[in-house]
């Protein structure tokens, strides 16, 4: 696959019109102020200024289109090429992300200062020594007047050029799926803030045929016999104003348009956290309605497919729970009973919500390696030999094996630490690690108890069950050796304060 030139070659020719067209402009600016202002002067007077001003243009053209061959280089190299890694092609990417910043820097810089600075110095030179009778006042209007256009060039320019660089960075992003399998993207990286590119872009739209109204209006006053300092009395206020009310007005509709934007995003990063419950507000009442109501529906439509994921894990914890029980009919049940007294432990605990559900998805599963364990072994109704007992000991190791099977990975991790340390003791002497104290993790630290209190008090095919209460005296004198003393002071308690209300 070979990215198409096509399209560099229409993007390169779009930028070289429009760097034409702003040469051009500058050219005829400047001509047009040599008209203007020599319009009654000596022939001599217009050869030096012609000649100032060719001296000036070439200085502009040779020093902008150095950079604008720099600028260019990078995603010429894309296309021209070819691209030893994603890294590189990650830079360029950025870089023409970058570009209509740069060609302002361009305008502002090399376009602006390359003309205007040699074809001030030179003129006020002619007018020192003599051979210009122009007034050094018509410099400064025309230095002002050459800041204006460039600043109306650069909003033009760097609107165009975000308009053309869509098609290379469309282009870039299937050259690096091709080659190295990764997407190109900003990664949400702001590279312009929309606030500053609305913000300037509304005053100068404001703010520019005001400027150029009183440049011109200047430029004709000693054709009026009007004083310029009577004329400054009155117009430099209107001028003030008409400048005061653009950048008040840009900034209130900067902050009408990024008000929704900034609404919509702080939903979106509220839904990157997890949150899907809630929605954008319907603030507006222009065509960010339209996306409020898109983003709601689409949010919607999110839930619910979230909620039916959820409900196939939670059948997929249960029917693996209920496929360990329905092995031995004696212990039919333990595993929900088991997640409900570890669910009760951990409320009482007072750990998080979410902390408490991956604790019940846990304790459901705790139990999941006696899969692996043979019938003869599981079964046995009498007593089990020292190597049978071996085998059922395995069972929480071959429990984390199991699971650790299931994908994706990283959605089982939280349940892999309660599965293989439930038989833990608290002094030390449990299985399969010998853990002791908070050495355990939580989970296998509580799951213990809750699977304990549940083993006492079932029914087996050798033995009934015992009462509950002798079942609570053997834990609380087991407290600190054999289990937690917190979570059994904790589940004790509550068995009491249950038998008394």
């Amino acid at each position: 696959m070979s990215i198409s030139l096509s399209v560099y070659k229409t993007f390169y020719s779009r930028l070289l019109l429009n760097y034409l067209a702003g040469s051009l402009v500058a050219a005829l600016s400047v001509a047009s102020l040599i008209t203007f202002t020599l319009q009654n002067t000596a022939n001599d007077e217009y050869v030096s200024m012609l000649a100032v001003m060719l001296l000036s243009i070439a200085m502009m053209l040779g020093l902008e289109w150095a950079v604008f061959k720099r600028q260019i280089r990078p995603i010429r190299l894309a296309f021209y090429e070819s691209i030893d890694s994603f890294t590189s092609m990650q830079t360029i990417y950025l870089r023409t992300h970058r570009l209509p910043t740069l060609i302002v820097k361009r305008i502002l810089g090399p376009h602006l200062l390359g003309l205007a600075l040699p074809a001030a110095s030179l003129t006020l030179w002619l007018i020192y020594t003599g051979q210009l009778s122009i007034s050094p006042y018509y410099v400064l209007l025309a230095l002002l007047g050459g800041v204006l256009l460039a600043g109306m060039h650069a909003l033009i320019e760097f609107y165009l050029t975000s308009h053309y660089i869509r098609p290379v960075l469309e282009e870039l992003r299937l050259r690096s799926l091709y080659l190295f399998g990764r997407e190109l993207t900003l990664g949400g990286r702001v590279l312009f803030p929309i606030k500053r590119k609305l913000r300037w872009s509304f005053f100068l739209i404001g703010a520019s045929p005001l400027l150029l109204y009183s440049l011109a209006v200047q430029l004709r006053l000693g054709d009026w016999n009007i004083d310029h300092y009577a004329y400054w009395k009155w117009a430099g206020i209107v001028l003030l104003l008409g400048l005061g009310y653009s950048f008040f007005a840009s900034r209130l509709l900067t902050r009408e348009l990024e008000t929704p934007i900034q609404h919509l995003y702080r939903r979106m990063a509220g839904v990157r956290r997890g949150s899907l419950q809630t929605e954008a507000s319907d603030l507006f009442s222009d065509e960010f309605s339209k996306l409020v109501s898109g983003f709601n529906h689409m949010l919607l439509g999110v839930r619910i497919q979230a909620d039916r994921n959820d409900q196939l894990v939670e059948s997929y914890f249960a029917t693996l729970a209920a496929a360990l029980d329905a092995r031995d009919p004696y212990t039919a049940g333990h595993s929900l009973r088991v997640a409900e007294y570890a669910v009760q432990i951990g409320t009482l605990a007072k750990l998080p919500k979410p902390v408490v559900d991956q604790l019940r998805k846990a304790a459901l599963l705790h139990d999941i390696g006696k899969i692996g364990i043979r019938d003869a072994v599981l079964l046995k109704e009498g007593q089990l030999g020292e190597q049978e007992w071996e085998q059922i000991k395995a069972h929480p190791v071959l429990g984390e094996a199991i699971l650790r099977q299931i994908e994706p990975a990283d959605e089982m991790a939280a349940f892999l630490p309660g599965v293989r340390s439930h038989h833990e003791r608290y002094d030390g002497g449990g299985y399969p690690d010998g853990l002791k104290g908070e050495e355990i993790p939580l989970f296998g630290r509580i799951i213990a108890v809750a699977d304990a209190f549940d083993a006492m008090t079932s029914d087996r095919p050798y033995r009934k069950g015992m009462a509950a209460n002798t079942a609570i005296a053997i834990l609380e004198k087991g407290r600190g050796t054999q289990w937690d003393p917190y979570f059994v002071a904790l589940f004790v308690e509550a068995y009491y304060e249950k038998q008394t209300s």
